[in-house]
């Protein structure tokens, strides 16, 4: 049965709830790149100890937002297809998806959702992402393999797409499917200072 986690940025501009169901995957990552959105949002809290993200990942229509839609923002970090959600009223980092809404894909940041709640719904994570990256000792972390959650977010994908949900995504356009807000990319100034900080 599926139940509603709720989220919010910092300030409580965006809001909205999250149907948590047997199709998602709780996960912790630890690349570089999350550590990076974390210290260029101004949020490293977010971040825990070896340096890893909390993460939902599920299907593009289970996510809804109840207020502050034109108050998102969203950023491309490198030249990746990833692109970072974030409030822009307070730039708390809230999801990540792709570039466009055709492959169909969303990671909610869990820092952002009643903790209370979360530790109800969700338990423990599945497993840790990018531990080569973590900070610390990292060799009593669970590891999950990329490939694992890959596959899964593969059926979930495919689901949105024979299924229309992709058109029901909160953050891309129905018709177009490109994003609700304009991206941007960062200059090679701020991605050398990002990559200098993690070395």
């Amino acid at each position: 049965m599926a139940s509603a986690l709720p989220f919010a940025c910092e300030c409580g501009t965006v809001s909205g709830t999250l149907t948590i169901g047997p199709e998602g995957d709780h996960v912790i990552c630890h690349c570089t790149d999350c550590q990076n959105l974390a210290h260029y949002l101004g949020h490293p809290r977010v971040l825990d100890a070896e340096g890893g993200t909390a993460l939902y990942q599920t299907r593009c229509a289970r996510m809804r937002l109840a207020s502050g839609r034109d108050r998102l923002a969203c950023v491309h970090l490198t030249d990746k297809p990833t692109l970072r959600w974030y409030a822009g009223c307070c730039r708390t980092p809230l999801f990540n998806t792709v570039g466009t809404g055709k492959l169909p894909f969303i990671t909610v940041q869990l820092a952002a959702c009643d903790a209370a709640a979360r530790e109800r719904l969700l338990g423990p994570p599945g497993g840790h992402l990018f531990v080569q990256d973590a900070i610390g000792d990292a060799s009593g972390l669970r590891k999950m393999r990329m490939a694992t959650l890959m596959r899964r977010f593969a059926v979930r994908a495919i689901r949105d797409i024979v299924s229309g949900d992709r058109r029901r995504a909160a953050l891309f356009d129905p018709q177009t499917l490109e994003p609700i807000a304009v991206p941007h990319r960062l200059t090679s100034e701020k991605r050398r200072a990002l990559r200098d900080r993690s070395h």
